[in-house]
């Protein structure tokens, strides 16, 4: 399977879960269904946003919150799907901050700008384009965050490079991620639905730290936040987990 087939697939598949949401469906299975998508985030934050954006929401965490963001910084949200993550993050860097949504759909892009416009926020900004080629300026954001969707990239060091990139300075990559200890077999590998369920496509953990620190980034740590004994995780042969995987910019 190819990058071209790997990327593909994943259109096609987070563009029906857009269209199902866009119809009044629930998104199921996106990130693996449940459970690795279940029960992310809190009721008091989701209160307040569109339905549309809470039921397309197929991450594997909710990397708003552990990010620890702060009112004016930019950020941007990798793969931002229905755009809970862009919404809850626009909210928390207020109206002198900003928040970028980018995503390579269609469908996801206007279920996001249906969201936002639902929601009343101005502070926002839906791209489209592929996390491998970020269609933003070097040095232009403070945060770069992402749910459960560099595992899904068939080039994650060129997706961590455009990051690094983007990011300013003292920049921070604070992403929630399926991640791997211990390798997964070739059939697992070839496997088309278990990478778009996020799980033929998860880095192992030493090789997460590997890359990041190859394309610049200092400071690394990747923190397990749920682990998943289902049966995928247990078709690797190793632990499956997701977590929250953050790194900085060097200032100098």
């Amino acid at each position: 399977m190819n990058s071209d087939q790997i990327k593909e697939t994943v259109k096609q598949k987070y563009g029906h879960v857009a269209q199902r949401v866009l119809g009044g469906e629930r998104g199921d299975c996106g990130c693996a269904c449940d459970p690795v998508s279940s029960n992310l985030y809190d009721v008091a934050e989701t209160a307040a946003l569109p339905e549309g954006a809470v039921r397309a929401s197929l991450g594997c965490g909710n990397p708003t919150a552990l990010a620890e963001l702060h009112a004016g910084e930019v950020v941007l949200d990798l793969g931002s799907g229905g755009g809970i993550d862009v919404l809850l993050s626009a909210r928390r860097v207020g109206p002198t901050g900003k928040a970028y949504g980018l995503d390579m759909t269609d469908e996801m892009l206007d279920l996001a700008r249906e969201n936002q416009r639902k929601a009343g926020v101005a502070n926002v900004e839906f791209l489209k384009g592929e996390i491998e080629r970020i269609p933003l300026p070097d040095a232009s954001v403070d945060v770069v965050i992402s749910n459960c969707v560099i595992n899904l990239s068939a080039d994650k060091r060129r997706v961590l490079a455009e990051a690094f990139r983007v990011l300013k300075p003292g920049g921070r990559f604070a992403v929630s991620d399926v991640v791997v200890r211990g390798a997964l077999p070739a059939a697992v590998r070839r496997d088309v639905e278990l990478w778009v369920g996020c799980v033929a496509g998860a880095l192992e953990e030493v090789e997460y730290r590997r890359l990041l620190a190859e394309v610049g980034f200092e400071a690394i740590g990747i923190e397990p936040t749920r682990i998943h004994e289902f049966d995928d995780a247990r078709a690797v042969g190793g632990e499956l987990f997701s977590a929250f995987v953050w790194a900085h910019k060097p200032l100098g």
